[in-house]
């Protein structure tokens, strides 16, 4: 009777890799609590870019919804759209291009983002790249022009385009925005990057609410603010322009892309600062942010292999 019962306890015993639930929260809660993290942004967006903004971000997560809704259907899975993780890719998505793109443009870039880099890998979980960074990665090779048309924030002159890091690219260093309309969005650039407070904010609530950790945006922030000074430039400017703020937060953070040690996500940071910076300062893009994160996510699993801490007592096969 006693091993009957030790059995039934044993039975009810699950062994899974990490990470482990060990409360209530489901994926589709850690998502509609990122949504929310997002929404400041896009109301900053809105005020600074008009009501295009808001149009463009619902076609992204439309259509974000509807290709993993029809991928499913088609090859007869479970249907995932309930997790809502297609809703935050689409509003990630849409932060991180110009307000002016045409819509088809963003439905492609939906499509690639959902289908190739999430679905043919086995979902949620199981892709290798951040599908945001790679979709933008994507659309900018194959429409350069289109993803690289800016239009001026309210409160700035019309003919004040460019983006920082053009500017400080082409040297005219004098037609820079001031640090304070950096922090606020009176920018140009992508419609959801520009306001860097709304962006820290939705970071800060997200660390609050143990969402993500302190780890990888510390440490992609900072890491940009000593390449900066290392390679020239202005340190304030560097962490401010482009995309950092919504890649330390919201895109480097993902799950399924980023390492699971903590010294694997020190690593993972400096390694996406890095590379950011050495594409802003050396090659054809004046912004890296998404290569950098592209690239990093390919070196996650090794990273981790790596950082992974030997449990006490445990010794490894050695290597013939």
């Amino acid at each position: 009777m006693e091993n009957q019962e030790q059995t039934q306890e044993q039975a009810k015993l699950m062994i899974t890799p990490s990470p482990h639930v060990k409360d209530g929260i489901s994926t589709r809660k850690i998502m509609l609590t990122v949504s929310v993290a997002l929404m400041p942004s896009l109301i900053a967006a809105i005020w600074f870019f008009g009501l295009r903004a808001l149009a463009l971000t619902a076609v992204c997560v439309v259509f974000s919804v509807l290709f993993e809704y029809l991928f499913n259907k088609v090859t007869k899975r479970e249907q995932t759209i309930g997790d809502c993780s297609a809703v935050v890719t689409g509003i990630i998505l849409s932060f991180n291009l110009p307000v002016t793109l045409p819509f088809w443009m963003a439905a492609f870039g939906s499509f690639m983002a959902i289908v190739v880099v999430k679905c043919l890998f086995g979902g949620i979980g199981c892709n290798f790249a951040n599908p945001a960074a790679t979709a933008r990665v994507f659309l900018l090779v194959s429409f350069g022009g289109q993803m690289t048309t800016w239009v001026a924030p309210r409160g700035v002159d019309a003919m004040a385009t460019a983006t920082p890091l053009t500017l400080i690219s082409t040297g005219q260093t004098d037609a820079l925005p001031s640090l304070w309309q950096m922090l606020i969005g009176q920018r140009g650039g992508s419609m959801g990057e520009t306001c860097a407070i709304a962006l820290i904010i939705g970071g800060v609530f997200l660390i609050w609410r143990g969402i993500i950790g302190w780890e990888i945006p510390v440490t992609l922030i900072a890491s940009i603010f000593v390449f900066a000074l290392l390679f020239g430039q202005d340190p304030f400017y560097a962490i401010l322009s482009g995309g950092v703020m919504i890649a330390a937060f919201f895109m480097a953070t993902d799950y399924s892309t980023s390492p699971v040690t903590t010294k694997g996500k020190v690593v993972f940071a400096i390694g996406i600062g890095f590379i950011t910076m050495v594409i802003r300062s050396f090659c054809n893009y004046p912004e890296g942010m998404s290569f950098a994160i592209l690239l990093m996510n390919i070196l996650t699993p090794h990273i981790d292999s790596l950082t992974i801490t030997k449990p006490f007592g445990a010794v490894f096969e050695q290597k013939q």
